[in-house]
């Protein structure tokens, strides 16, 4: 049986509903949530769920980009910390939504992909946290800044790209994904930010292929 009607103001209604279809995207794929399944949880009419969100659409992207606020919130960026630190901080923050909203973020970067709204979102947070990144980055110069920032925009994409496929296949575990999202950026950083990612390694004395004769 639905749950009994509640009187609620009109921002706490559309919290309510945004909560509900939060949870149907993530339990359901997109094309299987229905707006009267939404409205049958929520304890709303259909026609008071479509007064707040006039499709399937509008709802599933409120419901994405108030997750993407929410992780941004939630992305803790401090210059205290080293960088190691920060970029593992956000990994975790991040894949610990992804995976428990499986479905939600394959909908918005498969299903929705060529969707110009939702893809307003992913680009907007992706350009705040490199912006963000940008900002506790210890960044000598202009010239510097501009290389930075080439190689964050395109690490994120990356990530994204990666992240999405694993969701669909796990090839790896967890930690592993993780650790290599973060290894990745760190090796694209170090020629340009030696002091805060750490010297190359010394490269080998001899090249082990010509020592063996090959």
């Amino acid at each position: 049986m639905p749950p009994p009607r509640q009187r609620l103001s009109a921002t706490e209604r559309r919290a309510r509903l945004l909560s509900v279809g939060a949870q149907l995207f993530a339990e359901h794929p997109y094309e299987d949530v229905l707006m009267e399944d939404v409205a049958r949880r929520a304890g709303v009419s259909r026609a008071l769920l479509y007064r707040h969100f006039p499709s399937k659409h509008a709802l599933f992207a409120a419901v994405y980009q108030e997750a993407a606020d929410r992780l941004l919130t939630q992305t803790r960026l401090d210059p205290a910390d080293s960088l190691l630190d920060q970029l593992v901080q956000g990994m975790d923050v991040h894949l610990d939504y992804f995976i428990a909203n499986r479905n939600t973020v394959i909908a918005a970067n498969r299903v929705l992909a060529g969707d110009p709204v939702i893809q307003t979102i992913i680009t907007g947070e992706l350009d705040a946290l490199r912006t963000r990144m940008l900002a506790v980055l210890p960044l000598a110069d202009d010239d510097t800044r501009a290389a930075v920032s080439a190689v964050l925009r395109s690490w994120l994409v990356f990530v994204q790209v990666l992240v999405v496929a694993w969701l669909t296949e796990e090839t790896c575990t967890r930690t592993q994904l993780r650790d290599v999202c973060v290894g990745a950026v760190l090796g694209a950083l170090r020629p340009l930010l030696p002091a805060a990612v750490g010297p190359l390694p010394p490269a080998p004395a001899t090249d082990p292929a010509r020592s063996t004769g090959a």
